[in-house]
């Protein structure tokens, strides 16, 4: 039988339901978390989808986010891994999104010197990630925190997330992000060029990925104009 989260405990607060997965805050032992379970799909077969899930939760996310804190990257601590609920429990980051602070930039502008300091911190996480041999795979503003703190930016939401050495896929991890920025930052003009230089400078690798950075660049112009 299928089990999902109790919506209905006062302790879980829906902020967030996406295609495959619905993020809560909460408490775990008197500490603000956040909790992200991954829900059942209706059309899959009940034990190809109870497989399925875990994969991606156990292998993926958990065990990604693992990595990249090893590799020096600034991720939420994982609390709890819940295989029968199907979720995840993380810390709970005080602090803005990118996307929010960006967001603000382009209508109030943000101070020049903070949004080269995200910037340089988002090229230098990506580079470490890369030559780590991970890749975020879902590398969008939404998907980055800047802890109030410290000012430390920290990547969220390893579910798309997978192992590779290719230039190729790192490659088209940069696109995402390069597209998300064009997409909802235009406004903050060369911050991609600031993140790539400071990418360069993080990642030993990035002569073979940025070579094919523009390849895939050229192959999402030639979608664009064919539609």
């Amino acid at each position: 039988m299928q089990m999902e989260v109790d919506t209905s405990n006062d302790s879980l607060v829906l902020i967030k339901q996406g295609a495959e997965a619905r993020v809560f805050e909460s408490n775990f032992v008197g500490r603000r978390s956040i909790v992200k379970e991954r829900f059942s799909k209706k059309y899959r077969h009940p034990t190809l989808d109870s497989k399925l899930t875990l994969k991606r939760l156990n292998a993926q996310e958990a065990r990604c986010m693992t990595k990249a804190r090893r590799l020096g990257v600034s991720t939420p601590a994982l609390y709890a891994v819940d295989p029968v609920l199907h979720t995840l429990t993380f810390e709970f980051v005080e602090g803005p999104s990118v996307k929010d602070i960006f967001l603000e930039f382009g209508l109030h502008g943000v101070a020049g010197e903070r949004l080269n300091d995200i910037a340089v911190q988002i090229g230098d996480a990506i580079g470490k990630l890369h030559d780590g041999g991970l890749v975020h795979g879902d590398l969008t503003t939404s998907n980055m925190l800047v802890r109030s703190s410290t000012n430390q930016l920290v990547l969220i939401d390893f579910g798309l997330s997978f192992i590779s050495t290719l230039p190729e896929d790192k490659a088209v991890d940069l696109y995402v992000l390069e597209r998300a920025l064009i997409s909802l930052h235009s406004s903050c003009g060369d911050v991609m060029d600031r993140i790539l230089a400071a990418y360069r400078k993080s990642s030993k690798q990035w002569s073979s990925t940025l070579n094919k950075l523009a390849q895939v660049r050229q192959r999402g112009r030639k979608r664009t104009m064919i539609g």
